[in-house]
């Protein structure tokens, strides 16, 4: 059994199907970021655990998604990054959905090799904007 990582990255399925790398992209991300996140000791505190979901969507997904969480946690970061944080007694989550915009696809699809950089620098970005929010060292 495998032990799940404090953060995740979840790519929709409409990405998946035109990136062809950005699974594997993502899963070399969520690595490192685990990795720089530990290092920077986010999970000091082992009775509140801390668990990071970060969504990869379209502007399509990331709207309907962004309509659908009437959530009081709900905080927007930028036009194309909202997240929203739960904490119980002993987890604290945040779900954070970024969107990779119809220009930044319109690229990508132009210049496939900067998939990793863009998705690196985006995902970073948000990472140290939550680590801000629960003043934890950046990364």
């Amino acid at each position: 059994m495998t032990e799940k990582l404090p953060i995740s990255i979840t790519v929709c399925n409409d990405l998946v199907q035109k990136l062809t790398k950005v699974t594997s992209v993502c899963n070399k991300l969520e690595a490192q970021f685990n990795f720089q996140t530990m290092i920077a000791n986010w999970y000091g505190n082992e009775e509140l655990m801390l668990t990071v979901k970060l969504f990869i969507e379209t502007e399509i997904s990331f709207a309907i998604h962004k309509q659908g969480k009437v959530h009081s946690g709900i905080k927007n970061h930028s036009d194309d990054v909202f997240s929203y944080y739960e904490k119980s007694e002993k987890i604290q989550a945040i779900s954070c959905y970024i969107a990779i915009t119809n220009s930044e696809l319109s690229l990508l699809n132009q210049q496939h090799k900067i998939l990793a950089g863009l998705l690196h620098i985006k995902l970073q970005k948000v990472l140290n904007l939550i680590a801000k929010q629960l003043t934890l060292d950046a990364i």
